[in-house]
């Protein structure tokens, strides 16, 4: 087996490989970026090598410093983990001149793979079922447009070298044929260098389900059984499980056996997943393959009982396969859910910020083949308390995964998992996923990609007022610290406010979060101090107990519980399966404070102008693209607020600019 290995990667796929090398006595060297000098990759591996400045294209996406790095401290093989170099067949080739091990599969496999319509013209011969379409190499329009017309509307159209949504179309009759054309090969050369497509017959409601597949030098090879993974925003995944629900055993074996000869048609070798659409009738068509580990892959392990990279770096050895086909089975079900710094109610915008507080849930254990495993609840992060999401990176904080004895059990392990997950600092989906587990479409798997848009009204509700209990849990946690801050924590230090043969009243002003928009929601308490506790808006409150910032109180005759963490004037209450952010308003602080200039429109995070759609002195209209940004590999449009007037634009096409900076100057109109 190998003594050392490099791991080509950040974030939570470095830390997984690490801590599989680490079990199996392989000692691990990192890489890394100046921004991600103190990340918790590099303090998880044996050593770290400093490999460039933050940007990917200067740092992670560089294989010649990543081998020589390799090389320099004595690596005999390298994981490139997903992403990054995962999928790049010159690396592959580069890493086998220098004499080193590439952990993934032959760079054949991944240039037979990497173009959708020459993997299809593959899959085709080997028998696998394909969406009705056209993958060839003719190109011209008026040829694509007459196929699309034979295909029958809708009609996809994607581009052949795309991956996460990036260059796709859905065209729904003939007369929008040109234009789709036009805009999807545009936005598949600017992302991938290359504008060919395909098209395909358009399935509606069709369901995302893979199969994890696994070969080794000696001809093995074999499926781990499926994952489903329709639930899906903007094509990128949002929820996985294994197995897929409603999944009969006939299907499953169909649907592997055609996964297995995909993989031995360009001659697999390591860890791999064949992507299939399938319809609500059970048809199933190959879509792409993955020629790595993919995002998921926990939720395979925990129903398998295996490790995945221990495979991949037995294999990569030359090892055969730790199990043959008949030795596995599934046991139980496991849901993933990915935990990202966004804002769903603001479009699911990237958050961008520092990790000030972070509680995960804590880790169940269960029994699979008389071996406890640590993944009855499993974390997989890249990030601790204090480390900041930057912008140079995807904004994942955590994979939460859970494992049930049957899908309900893991369905309400996930509920509870994420309504104890707490972060604080930044925006994030941990609600939207709450709600989205809990809906009853998910619950009751009625999974299709289209889900999330069905569901757009139970998954983003009307904001609700907070209730009476996490106010009272806000105003517990600040009278106590000013107890304690003006008396310290001796016997006298919750007696602040007490007053002899009266009563001291006081009252307490609260906004909520969305009270800093348009629409102001404003809550007043009123406190009375008692000589045990107090009067809450004349209800009875006491301090049952604490323990730091989590604390017990008394409402009424109803007992209460929560976190409370404070960040400045903000109050962070987590009670109930809930996160309510209420803010303070101090009325010792200044008053008048703004948070921008008024009239000048601002970026809401770090990134680069890609595009100024207008010019100084320029009339618009209210909702009119002004200028896009890219940060957070998404771009963003800045619209214009009201119908008015364009004063000054102050940045220009490639500008870098700070999170916050005006971009323009704007004068409403009157």
């Amino acid at each position: 087996m190998f003594t050392k290995i490099l791991i080509a990667n950040r974030g939570e796929i470095a830390c997984r490989v690490a801590a599989t090398a680490r079990r199996m006595g392989i000692r691990t060297v990192a890489v890394y970026s100046e921004a991600d000098a103190n990340a918790k990759h590099v303090a998880v591996c044996d050593e770290a090598v400093l490999i460039g400045p933050a940007p990917a294209k200067e740092s992670y996406l560089c294989g010649d410093k990543i081998i020589a790095v390799a090389l320099a401290t004595g690596a005999q093989a390298i994981h490139p983990g997903y992403g990054f170099l995962s999928e790049n067949a010159d690396f592959a080739d580069a890493c086998a001149v220098a004499g080193l091990v590439f952990i993934g599969p032959p760079a054949s496999a991944m240039r037979a793979m990497g173009s959708k319509s020459a993997a299809k013209s593959l899959m085709e011969k080997a028998n696998v079922p394909l969406v009705p379409g056209y993958h060839g190499e003719d190109q011209d329009a008026d040829f694509l447009h007459a196929q699309a017309d034979q295909i029958g509307y809708p009609v996809l159209l994607k581009a052949s070298a795309g991956g996460g949504g990036k260059g796709m179309r859905v065209i729904d009759n003939s007369i929008d044929f040109k234009a789709a054309l036009a805009s999807c090969k545009r936005e598949a050369i600017s992302s991938f260098g290359d504008d060919k497509v395909l098209a395909e017959k358009y399935l509606s409601r069709p369901r995302h389900i893979e199969i994890q597949v696994f070969a080794d030098t000696q001809g093995n090879c074999i499926y781990l059984f499926e994952r489903d993974c329709s639930v899906q925003r903007r094509h990128q995944k949002v929820l996985e499980e294994a197995p897929a629900p409603g999944m009969p055993p006939e299907r499953r074996a169909a649907m592997g056996e055609a996964a297995v000869a995909a993989a031995k048609a360009v001659g697999y070798v390591g860890a791999g997943t064949v992507e299939f659409i399938a319809n609500q009738d059970g048809s199933f068509y190959f879509m792409e393959m993955n020629t790595r580990l993919q995002v998921e892959h926990p939720v395979t392990e925990m129903i398998t009982g295996t490790d995945l990279v221990e495979w991949q770096l037995r294999v990569a050895f030359g090892e055969p396969l730790p199990k043959t086909q008949g030795e596995l089975t599934i046991h139980g079900h496991a849901i993933e859910a990915r935990i990202y710094a966004e804002n769903p109610e603001k479009g699911f915008l990237p958050s961008i910020g520092t990790l000030r507080h972070m509680r995960a849930p804590a880790a169940v254990t269960f029994e699979l083949g008389g071996t406890s495993v640590p993944a009855g609840v499993r974390i997989d992060s890249g990030v601790r308390e204090g480390d900041a999401i930057s912008p140079f990176y995807d904004p994942m904080i955590a994979k939460l995964i859970v494992w049930g004895a049957d899908r309900r059990e893991a369905l309400a392990r996930m509920a509870q998992a994420l309504a104890d997950y707490q972060i604080v600092g930044l925006a994030s989906n941990i609600a939207f996923l709450k709600r989205l587990v809990e809906g009853e479409a998910f619950s009751s798997a009625e999974l299709d990609t289209g889900l999330i848009e069905r569901n757009q009204e139970a998954l983003f509700p009307a904001l609700q007022a907070a209730p009476d209990t996490a106010l009272a849990l806000a105003a517990v946690a600040l009278l106590t610290q000013e107890a304690a801050a003006s008396h310290g924590s001796g016997p006298w230090g919750d007696a602040l406010g007490w007053r002899l043969n009266s009563t001291l009243g006081r009252s307490l002003s609260f906004a909520d979060e969305y009270a800093l928009g348009s629409e102001t929601r404003a809550y007043a308490v009123r406190i009375a101090y008692q000589p045990d506790g107090w009067l809450f808006n004349g209800q009875r409150l006491g301090l049952s107990a604490r323990d730091g910032q989590e604390l017990h109180v008394k409402l009424g005759e109803r007992a209460v519980h929560g976190t409370v963490h404070r960040d400045g004037e903000q109050f962070h209450v987590f009670t109930g399966g809930a996160h309510y952010t209420l803010h303070y308003n101090d009325p010792m602080a200044h008053a008048g404070e703004a948070e921008a200039e008024g009239g000048r429109l601002t970026a809401p995070m770090p990134g680069k102008v890609v595009a100024v759609l207008v010019n100084k002195g320029q009339d618009v209209k209210k909702g009119e693209p002004l200028v896009i940004m890219e940060a957070m590999k998404m771009e963003h449009t800045i619209a214009a607020p009201h119908d008015g007037l364009v004063e000054d634009v102050l940045y220009a096409v490639g500008d870098q600019v700070a999170d916050g900076a005006p971009l323009l100057a704007f004068k409403a109109a009157a």
